[in-house]
């Protein structure tokens, strides 16, 4: 069984006109040992062209990097995820931080009317890793915080989606021995559930997006 610890990166779009797009991918892919010890075995990386807002606005880089240039010539998402579903195998979980990337893909893949099985055995390291350390699931813990508890170093960028996953996996290793890894399918359940992502609300503690909200500001 492999451990695929994978972030995604999106398009920023001001205008509610469009639903935001996957444009880049990044996997870590790992392996146990003998022992139970997991290493990390391989990793994956493509950028995605957009077909529904192709032009990369100036927040989008600022917020992920991802320039004009660096989608140009990159696959389309059908493409991609076929290059994806081809590396991930067969006997896989699918693990992220936070439960964003797992919508996206579905919001996607159904939009497009792709296959959603392969999108299996998914589980959120954000929320396992919050109810391990007793923290309020209202107000889960950032991948930069969580890091520091452990004293391991965030290497890379944030919001680069090969670095975000390489971060994640770092952490997913530590904590494996604990983690109860969940067996599910998007294909047999709800595609969409209602909750809160961000909020001007001070009430509201769960806002992952808020260096997002805060260039949304800055560009007004």
């Amino acid at each position: 069984m492999k451990y695929i610890v994978f972030d995604l990166e999106f398009t920023v779009l001001r205008s509610q006109k469009h639903t935001a797009e996957t444009i880049e991918i990044g996997a870590i892919e790992l392996q146990a040992g003998e022992h139970g010890e997991l290493s990390m075995t391989d990793l994956y990386h493509t950028y995605v062209q957009p077909s529904r807002s192709p032009q990369i606005s100036k927040l989008t880089t600022e917020f992920t990097g991802v320039t004009q240039s660096d989608v140009e010539d990159a696959p389309l998402f059908k493409e991609a995820i076929e290059s994806f579903k081809a590396w991930l195998g067969e006997d896989y979980y699918l693990c992220s931080w936070g439960p964003d990337d797992k919508y996206q893909l579905v919001r996607e893949c159904n939009a497009k009317k792709m296959d959603l099985s392969w999108i299996r055995n998914y589980n959120d390291i954000q929320l396992s890793y919050t109810r391990l350390n007793g923290a309020d699931i209202g107000q889960r813990m950032g991948l930069k915080k969580s890091l520091k508890a452990e004293n391991l170093p965030f290497i890379g960028k944030q919001h680069n989606a090969l670095d975000d996953a390489f971060n994640t996996a770092k952490l997913f290793k530590g904590y494996f021995p604990k983690f109860i890894l969940e067996c599910n399918n998007a294909a047999e359940q709800s595609l969409f559930e209602t909750k809160i992502v961000y909020s001007t609300d001070p009430e509201v503690k769960y806002t992952p997006f808020l260096e997002l909200a805060n260039l949304l500001k800055i560009a007004r």
